[in-house]
């Protein structure tokens, strides 16, 4: 039977951000990805302009309806949550699909601050979100905000960076990968591996293209979710993922296309295409 994705995060009309990216992205990879929005915007909150459309009164409500059609999710993805009441909602959600494996992309700040919208309230509250997740996906940003490192977040060591996913991982994920580290002088961006259960430690990097796209956290996540879905080895999602996103920035970098429009990704689904024929081709064997 085909895998089941619930990704839950906001969906925005333009800007290729969130669930807009996650569902192509999880379908291609052979996931069926079930929606839990828990905004809807005209235009992601990097334009000028934008409607926002609160959906956490209908979270609840969503989640009562799929429990009545006794369905069942192999894996929760959380991405943005802007509300005690949506993490909340999302951790109750958590408790109710004990055999899921979790997700949670601790989306809280970037490139050494938090974003305006959070409080310290929330991040007490995504730090217990973390708590429940099999994986977790901080920027290097977020991963000092988890371990109470956030004004150091631009001087960390190799070994400062281990000690950070180590402790991380002691509050509850097996697995954890810290994104966005900059190293020599800003020349490469490096993305830190860390499995738990097998001790296994990698660092990924690739040249710096100095560029910056809305979105590509997003697409990053999605796409490692969709893989360990699928059936797929942790270390060698993460790779795929971090190809994907160098991919479509540096293509996208030869065009006069705006942060918050975000990358031209559509162009590289097919590799995960044909990664997700790989999933049927066996998923067929097994029935």
């Amino acid at each position: 039977m085909q895998k089941k994705i619930a990704a839950i995060n906001d969906l925005s009309g333009i800007g290729k951000c969130s669930l807009t990216v996650a569902i192509p992205i999880i379908s291609a990879l052979g996931v069926q990805c079930c929606p839990l929005p828990t905004a809807i915007l005209s235009s992601q909150t990097g334009y000028p302009h934008f409607t926002f459309l609160d959906f956490t009164s209908e979270m609840k409500n969503y989640t009562d309806t799929w429990k009545k059609l006794n369905l069942s999710f192999d894996t929760i993805y959380s991405g943005f949550l802007g509300s005690i009441e949506q993490i909340d909602l999302v951790i109750e959600f958590i408790s109710k699909n004990p055999d899921a494996f979790i997700v949670v992309d601790p989306v809280m700040g970037d490139e050494g601050q938090i974003y305006s919208v959070f409080s310290e309230k929330i991040i007490h509250e995504i730090k217990e979100l973390v708590k429940l997740a099999d994986l977790t996906t901080p920027n290097i940003t977020e991963a000092c905000l988890l371990t109470g490192k956030s004004s150091e977040y631009d001087t960390l060591t190799r070994d400062d960076i281990e000690d950070i996913a180590k402790q991380i991982s002691e509050m509850g994920p097996s697995k954890v990968v810290i994104t966005g580290i900059h190293e020599d002088n800003k020349k490469t961006i490096t993305n830190f591996v860390y499995d738990r259960d097998t001790s296994k430690k990698t660092f990924i990097s690739k040249d710096y293209l100095k560029s910056s796209y809305s979105g590509t956290g997003d697409i990053f996540a999605s796409i490692v979710s969709g893989m360990i879905t699928g059936g797929f080895d942790f270390e060698f999602s993460v790779n795929t993922a971090v190809d994907f996103v160098t991919n479509a920035i540096e293509y996208t970098s030869n065009f006069d296309i705006s942060r918050n429009d975000g990358v031209m990704f559509e162009y590289y689904l097919q590799d995960l295409t044909r990664l997700g024929a790989k999933v049927f081709e066996r998923d067929k064997t097994l029935r």
